[in-house]
This record gives C-alpha cells, sequence and structure tokens, in this order.
C-alpha cells in the first residue's frame, strides 16, 4: 500500500495526550505505557504543547529536579508546530528537518490535534528519497 497523505499514516491510531497540569512522572508513564517518544499536551482539548522524551531528559533529568513535583506545563515545548492531516509526508518530513524536532503534532481543519507524527513513522526508503530530493534542489539554487 503506497502512503500519500499523514492522514492515511495515521489511521485508527489514537492520539494520546496529556494535560498541562499533569506531573512529568505520570506523562513518562503514558510515554512508556503507550511506547512513545511524545505527547500532545492539551488543555480544554486545544494544543498547547508537546512533551517529548528530550524534552524530559534535556529540561528536567539533566536539572536534577523530582518527577512527582514537576509539572508538564514546565518542560513541554509551547506553541508547536503543527502539520495538516491531509499534508504529505514530504511536507512532514522537512518541517521535522528544519525545525530540528523528531515528533510533529498532527491537526484536522479546525486546528484540533488529531494525532502525533513522529520520524520514525516515514518509512526510510522514502525518508532518503525526500532528502535526495532536497540536496538535488540545493545544489542547483547554489550553482
Amino acid at each position: 500500500m503506497t502512503i500519500n497523505s499523514i492522514n492515511q499514516l495515521l489511521d485508527g491510531r489514537a492520539l494520546v495526550s496529556v494535560s498541562p497540569s499533569n506531573t512529568v512522572k505520570q506523562a513518562c508513564e503514558l510515554l512508556r505505557q503507550h511506547n512513545i517518544g511524545a505527547l500532545a499536551v492539551l488543555e480544554h482539548s486545544r494544543l498547547t504543547g508537546v512533551l517529548s522524551e528530550r524534552d524530559v531528559i534535556c529540561r528536567y533529568v539533566a536539572a536534577g529536579l523530582p518527577t512527582d513535583q514537576m509539572r508538564v506545563q514546565d518542560v513541554m515545548t509551547p506553541d508547536p508546530v503543527t502539520i495538516h492531516r491531509q499534508a504529505s509526508l514530504a511536507d512532514a518530513q522537512t518541517k521535522m528537518t528544519k525545525g530540528k524536532f523528531r515528533h510533529l503534532p498532527v491537526v484536522d481543519r479546525a486546528g484540533d490535534a488529531v494525532g502525533m507524527l513522529s520520524m520514525r513513522d516515514i518509512p526510510t526508503e522514502y525518508r532518503l528519497m525526500v532528502e535526495r530530493f532536497q540536496q538535488y534542489r540545493d545544489d542547483r539554487l547554489s550553482a
């Protein structure tokens, strides 16, 4: 099956989310339970941030803070870049590469979070094809 959109890739996959007021410990438990690398942070069903494993490690563990006291809102990446569910995988990969992040919240037409795309969700062959095309385009522009 050829995957043409993020929507196809996320079909049947539930969005795992956390509240900004949850503790980092609770969020880490969700990451572990679902074997995922990032959570959508929702407040009253509105996307307010993303909490990734990297956020937890860099902003939390490295600082030696207690996981049962710190709140998600203190560690998350606020106002994340998003992508529409009908967008192409190439568009998603480009956003992630330029932004230097590995997780991208997916939104619907109303702007509501409906999924989380990980760089590892994009097939390797597809990622290589997009990278080669971008390199070709960059080489042509600099010539």
